[in-house]
C-alpha cells in the first residue's frame, strides 16, 4: 500500500508543479478570473484544472493496485467515475457547464456503478426499508444514484477555501481505509491509498499558497470516489454498518441540506443561486478576523487558508467516531444526530455573534 500511496502523491506533485509552472500557456481557458463572485475569495487569476492531477495520481496508483492484486476491477472504478469527472472538468474549461448536468453525470457515473460493479445500497440497518431494497432493485438503484450523486455534490459545495475539502476528504478515505483494513479488503483500501496520494499531491501546491484549484473537476472526483467506495465498502462486508459512511460524509452532506433549506425555506430564493451564508463562508467572514479589510493578495490568500482549520476540526469530530464504532448502527445514528444539533448550534451562535472569545482569529501570524 505504501508503494501505491507514494507513486499517487509523486505523480499528483509533478502533475501540479508542471500546470503551475505553465499556467501563462493555458490561464485563458483555465483560471478563475471571476473575482468578484459571492462566493470567491482569492485574490488573483489561479489556474482551477487540479482535478487532472488528483485523476492521474489515481490513476496511476489504482493501476498499481490492479497489478499487485491482479484484478481489473479496479480499473472498473476508474471507469464508471469518468462521467462524473468529465462533466466537471468541462465547466472548469467552458465555464458553461451548469450543475444540473454535472449532477446528471455524477447520476450516470452512479449508476455504471450499480450494475458494472455491484455498487448498490440494498440495506440502510432499518428492517422494513431494507425489505424493499432487496425486493425493489429499482428502488436500491434509486437510493443509490442520488446518494452518490448526492455526496459529490455536497464536495463540491464545501470546497471554497483553500485545503479545505482535500483535507476533509483525506480524512474521509482514511477512516474508509481503516475499516477496509478491519475487513480484509485490499481493493478497497488501496484505492482509498491513491486518492489519499493523489489528494496530498495536489494539496503541496493548494495550501496555503492557493497556486491551483481543485475545481470542479476535481471537487466530483473525488466527491464521487468518496461514495462509490464507500457503497461497495457495505455492499462487500454486511458487518460494516451503512450509517458509518453517512457519520463519515455527515458535514458535507448536512451543509448541502441545512443550505436548501436556508434558502428555500427561510430567504425564498432558488437552492441553486449561490449565497454567501455556507458555513466556511461565515467563519472566514466572522472568526478569521486577521487582516480584515485588507485588500493585499498575500493577506487575502492567508486570511483563506487560515479558515480552513476550523472546518477540519468540526470534519474530524464525525470522522473519529464513524472509525471507532463503524459496525455498531445504533451509536453512529446517535452520533450523526449529535453531529447535526452541534452544526445547527455553531451556526445560529455565529450567525447572532454570540461566539466565544477563544475562536475567533485576531493574531496577525503569517504562515
Amino acid at each position: 500500500m505504501l508503494q501505491i500511496l507514494l507513486l499517487a502523491t509523486f505523480l499528483s506533485l509533478v502533475v501540479g508543479m508542471c500546470l503551475i509552472h505553465f499556467a501563462h500557456l493555458h490561464e485563458s481557458f483555465s483560471a478563475d478570473h471571476d473575482l468578484g463572485g459571492v462566493q470567491k475569495f482569492h485574490a488573483r487569476p489561479v489556474p482551477r484544472i487540479g482535478g487532472v492531477p488528483i485523476a492521474l495520481g489515481l490513476t496511476a496508483g489504482s493501476c498499481l493496485l490492479a497489478w499487485l492484486l491482479g484484478d481489473v476491477q479496479v480499473l472498473l472504478v476508474l471507469l464508471v467515475a469518468l462521467p462524473a469527472f468529465v462533466a466537471g472538468l468541462l465547466e472548469d474549461i467552458t465555464k458553461r457547464v451548469g450543475p444540473m448536468p454535472r449532477l446528471l453525470a455524477t447520476f450516470v457515473s452512479a449508476g455504471l456503478g450499480y450494475f458494472l460493479l455491484r455498487a448498490g445500497l440494498q440495506r440502510l440497518d432499518i428492517p422494513w426499508l431494507d425489505s424493499l431494497l432487496v425486493h425493489f432493485w429499482v428502488l436500491s438503484l434509486l437510493l443509490t444514484v442520488v446518494a452518490v450523486g448526492g455526496v459529490a455534490h455536497a464536495v463540491n459545495i464545501i470546497d471554497g477555501y483553500n485545503g479545505l475539502s482535500g483535507m476533509v476528504s483525506i480524512f474521509i478515505f482514511l477512516a474508509i481505509a481503516y475499516v477496509s483494513f478491519k475487513v480484509q479488503d485490499a481493493m478497497l483500501m488501496g484505492i482509498c491509498f491513491a486518492m489519499v496520494g493523489a489528494i496530498a499531491g495536489f494539496l503541496f501546491w493548494n495550501f496555503p499558497r492557493g497556486l491551483i484549484f481543485a475545481g470542479d473537476g476535481g471537487a466530483y472526483l473525488v466527491g464521487f470516489m468518496i461514495a462509490e467506495v464507500a457503497v461497495l465498502l457495505v455492499a462487500r462486508h454486511q458487518q460494516v454498518s451503512p450509517w458509518f459512511p453517512l457519520l463519515c460524509v455527515i458535514y458535507p452532506v448536512f451543509e448541502t441540506l441545512y443550505s436548501i433549506y436556508r434558502k428555500k425555506f427561510l430567504r425564498g430564493m432558488s437552492p441553486g443561486m449561490p449565497d454567501g451564508l455556507h458555513l466556511h463562508m461565515l467563519i472566514y467572514k466572522r472568526l478569521v478576523r486577521w487582516m480584515v479589510g485588507s485588500r493585499d493578495a498575500v493577506h487575502l490568500t492567508q486570511r483563506n487558508s487560515l479558515t480552513s482549520p476550523y472546518l477540519w476540526a468540526l470534519s474530524s469530530f464525525s470522522v473519529v467516531p464513524a472509525m471507532l464504532f463503524w459496525s455498531n448502527t445504533p451509536v453512529l445514528i446517535g452520533f450523526v444526530l449529535v453531529f447535526i444539533a452541534s452544526y445547527i448550534y455553531l451556526y445560529r451562535m455565529i450567525v447572532r455573534f454570540r461566539t466565544p472569545r477563544w475562536m475567533l482569529l485576531r493574531k496577525s501570524t503569517r504562515l
